[in-house]
């Protein structure tokens, strides 16, 4: 099928790595939730993302083989019209697979990948306020590494809130979800 101008790519990065955690199934209900024309892909590479080091980097600016993780990373952004980071909070603060992803996507530094496109943080964890320390890191990381981060668009959500329920089947989570999905496409210009 032809893209339409009306199709809207939102890259989902994850900052859990469990293929069975309650981050990732909220990526997967963005995914579901979302309207016609709006599509949100989960990116799957972020655990094989070598740490960032300059010299690495310097290597796939000057010509040589790219990392192939650190490629593709880049490229989903570049393809992206806009981000959907779900994270968990990992000892008050986001975790390091997300830190990582950040670190990569901001260069080349002043025109990263995810530069001045908009950029929504959301998820839950296990503390009463579902990971809002971690989200209001992420943010504020994503935001100086060059992304358009919109504070208004926020969901936090605390697990025992799901009472064990699977994100999916939460009916206030998914309209929740679906509506953060929404809004930030709304915000691609």
């Amino acid at each position: 099928m032809a893209e339409t101008k009306s199709d809207i790519k939102i890259l989902a990065l994850v900052g859990s790595l469990r293929a069975a955690s309650i981050n990732r199934k909220i990526a997967e209900l963005a995914a579901a939730v979302a309207s016609d024309g709006v599509t949100v892909t989960i990116f799957e590479g972020l655990g094989q993302l070598p740490f960032y080091n300059e010299e690495i980097d310097d290597t796939m600016t000057a010509g040589a083989p790219a990392v192939a993780p650190v490629a593709a990373l880049r490229a989903a952004a570049a393809d992206a019209d806009a981000a959907l980071v779900v994270t968990p909070e990992y000892n008050g603060s986001f975790p390091a697979v997300i830190k990582n992803a950040i670190d990569w996507l901001s260069r080349p530094f002043g025109d990263g990948a995810l530069k001045d496109k908009p950029l929504v943080v959301i998820g839950g964890s296990m503390g009463q306020y579902g990971g809002v320390w971690s989200h209001d890191a992420t943010r504020k990381s994503f935001g100086i590494a060059g992304a358009e981060v919109i504070e208004a668009i926020k969901l936090s959500v605390p697990f025992r809130t799901l009472d064990g329920k699977a994100p999916a089947e939460d009916a206030e989570l998914s309209a929740n979800v679906r509506d953060v999905v929404g809004k930030l496409a709304a915000e691609v210009g």
